[in-house]
């Protein structure tokens, strides 16, 4: 068990934060796998990742995600009772933190269409399907033929909601990396070799590189809970 007030600490948000501050939070396997066999990742960090995981979400002010990880990790609207509520009060955050899906395609669970959720998409998504989800959601177009993420960075800035956490995917994650957006990443190292054509935990069309240092190191059974900052100085 993690000494969960250790874990704030080290991974708390910067306390002058004047801009949204994306955090992106991953696993991974030794050999780079973000999926395991059954094509999920939730497994692969062990009890470690699930409590990191839930402290991460317990800090931010809102919780951004790609549909297609969505479908796949059957999110649904975060529950009380899966954040530190007591952590929340003494930030001064809402009582949970919302979900933001970033969506093309607008292939939405019904589980996670539900008041207070945010729903991020371009002008050429379906429009029937859109006017249907505004009726619940919070749906604001940011981009043309494609999700602007700078654009959704800064509607989420807009709206207070700075403290942003990245679940994924691997596809919104280079995306991210691609605009220069990511401040930080949070990935967990499971002790499992994988093989097969599991994703990593970014990929785009083409190579960027953002110099990183290392902030942070835990061993943890086995398991490696590690954070990466963004290097700007060069």
């Amino acid at each position: 068990m993690l000494d969960i007030a250790d874990l704030e600490r080290r991974f708390s948000y910067p306390d002058d934060v004047g801009r949204a501050w994306v955090r992106t939070a991953f696993v991974s396997s030794i050999d780079g796998s973000a999926t395991d066999r059954q094509g999920r990742s939730g497994d692969l960090g062990g009890e470690p990742d699930e409590q990191l995981f839930a402290l991460l979400r317990s800090l931010s002010d809102v919780i951004l995600v790609a549909a297609g990880t969505v479908r796949a990790e059957r999110y649904a609207p975060v529950k009380p009772e899966e954040v530190d509520s007591q952590l929340r009060e003494r930030l001064g955050l809402s009582p949970v933190p919302p979900i933001a899906v970033i969506s093309a395609s607008l292939d939405i669970p019904d589980a996670l269409v539900a008041p207070g959720q945010l729903l991020y998409t371009c002008s050429t998504s379906p429009s029937e399907r859109r006017d249907e989800l505004a009726e619940t959601m919070d749906v604001v177009v940011a981009g043309e033929r494609q999700v602007d993420c700078r654009a959704v960075v800064d509607d989420l800035a807009a709206r207070g909601l700075r403290r942003v956490s990245c679940e994924g995917g691997p596809t919104l994650h280079g995306e991210l990396i691609a605009q220069d957006l990511v401040d930080e990443v949070c990935l967990t190292i499971g002790p499992i070799l994988t093989a097969g054509p599991g994703p990593r935990i970014a990929h785009g069309d083409a190579v960027t590189e953002r110099t990183m240092r290392l902030a942070e190191l835990i061993e943890a059974d086995g398991v490696l809970l590690t954070r990466w900052m963004r290097d700007r100085s060069a």
